[in-house]
């Protein structure tokens, strides 16, 4: 498809962060916009800010009829009201991954790819060509902190840095020069049924990079890969002999120095201001993909030591003497494992509560099993009801259904509406809020409460 003959887009469900950030590259490119989504947020009011126009009730009246191409999520069910007419009515329709797709063709494009990490790699990575001397045009899958943006815009630059979505096998649309893959856990299962499908899926991926192009895997992550001939692939890792791993590694103040192993030099200094071990990591997939993608060591260390993070990736909201408050995307077992053992090795001696939203019904019943493991290494537990998405309820399957099965003894269920209040009772010390939902809006108010004026 050629971008540069459309004239009007709209989107179905613009408020997405992978939506937003097309709708953003196509508004800049002087294309018009406009879309529909559920619900008002901060980002839907900043594409609004910027010129998008946009509604947020099912009126295919406000459908602009000049419309030549409609991009939808595939979160939008088939049966809305907009989705069925723009179908009856035969405007052309693509899915989000597709045009992305479009626009990445014939670009130098670095996609990164893993059920965990991918955001943060993303951003990070991106920051590091963004801020170096090539430069880059990036989408991303979270908002970056430095440019208060999930869109990079470069225009001169070769370079596309593109978020590669395994949902709804996304990630098929596009066919980078240089992929990257952080994890492959079982997780999508009510798009791929089982494990074994999910990894061929990034077996596939794998496939579509074009010869003497590069792939770089995290040691230890077990893909059938498919890849051409000359197609070069690289390890990484943040605790074995790898290709690229950490060397040199020391923990001061809270904050982790680490020397980069590159199969040709070592780039030293590297002190990224994230903490975590698992963020140690995502900085060594991203400082390695710019080094293979020719940036300096000047331009790697800059850009790992200067990087702010992602809202809602462990996300320091609060800090204070006595009282800490980080909110994270965490809506997989292992990422709520990731997240609250960080929080744990760093605070070893300090009580933890943390509220989790889970996020769709299937994923709940799935692995209801690790989130009770994950959940149970908080001192608190606060569980708020399933956050539903695209999905109907299943019969059974609810947070009572977790509760029951977590070992903390403290925990308890609670509504939205009810949390505030709840935590102006327990006072927490050290407070996390969990989960993909709209959690996220519960963030401003937790700030106000919390804030000196409020409790102490």
């Amino acid at each position: 498809m050629d971008i540069g003959k459309l004239k009007m887009v709209y989107f179905l469900g613009i408020g997405g962060i992978g939506m937003s950030a097309l709708a953003r590259y196509l508004h800049k490119a002087g294309i018009r916009v406009h879309g529909y989504d559920k619900t008002y947020t901060q980002l839907t009011g900043e594409l609004e800010a910027e010129g998008i126009t946009i509604h947020y009730d099912d009126r295919p009246d406000l459908i602009p009829p000049e419309t030549d191409l409609v991009v939808y999520t595939p979160a939008v069910p088939a049966n809305f009201g907009e989705f069925r007419f723009l179908s009856d009515k035969g405007y052309k329709m693509i899915k989000r991954s597709e045009l992305l797709g479009d626009i990445t063709a014939g670009k130098t494009t670095l996609a990164v790819a893993g059920t965990h990490g991918k955001t943060t790699v993303t951003t990070m990575l991106s920051h590091i060509l963004f801020s170096g001397k090539d430069g880059c045009t990036s989408f991303l899958g979270g908002i970056a902190k430095n440019y208060n943006s999930n869109l990079l815009l470069n225009p001169e630059s070769r370079f596309m840095v593109a978020e590669a979505d395994e949902f709804d096998r996304s990630f098929l649309k596009l066919f980078p020069w240089l992929a990257v893959i952080t994890s492959t856990d079982a997780d999508h299962l009510d798009i791929y049924g089982d494990h074994q499908h999910l990894i061929d899926s990034f077996a596939s991926f794998s496939a579509n990079i074009p010869e003497n192009g590069n792939l770089l895997i995290k040691k230890n992550v077990e893909i059938p890969l498919k890849t051409k001939s000359g197609v070069k692939t690289y390890t990484y890792s943040v605790s074995e002999p790898a290709d690229f791993s950490a060397i040199n590694l020391i923990l001061a103040e809270g904050i982790y120095h680490f020397d980069l192993k590159t199969p040709a030099e070592t780039v030293t200094g590297l002190k990224p201001g994230l903490p975590g071990l698992f963020n140690v990591e995502n900085s060594i997939a991203a400082a390695s993909a710019a080094w293979l993608s020719g940036s300096s060591d000047d331009e790697i260390r800059f850009g790992i030591n200067s990087f702010q993070g992602v809202k809602r990736r462990f996300d320091h909201r609060i800090n204070r003497p006595g009282f800490l408050y980080i909110d994270d995307y965490a809506h997989h077992p292992e990422e709520l494992k990731a997240c609250i053992g960080s929080v744990r090795a760093l605070y070893p001696h300090r009580h933890i509560t943390g509220i989790f939203q889970p996020h769709l019904f299937t994923r709940t019943r799935d692995f209801a099993a690790g989130f009770a493991e994950s959940l149970s290494l908080l001192d608190r537990v606060i569980l708020l009801d399933i956050y539903p998405a695209r999905e109907l309820p299943i019969e059974g399957v609810n947070s009572a259904m977790l509760l029951k099965n977590i070992k903390s003894a403290d925990k308890c269920l609670s509504t939205k509406h009810e949390v505030l209040s709840l935590l102006k009772e327990i006072k927490p010390d050290i407070l996390l809020t969990l989960g993909a939902g709209d959690i996220d809006q519960l963030v401003p108010e937790i700030e106000l409460l919390f804030s000196k004026k409020q409790i102490q």
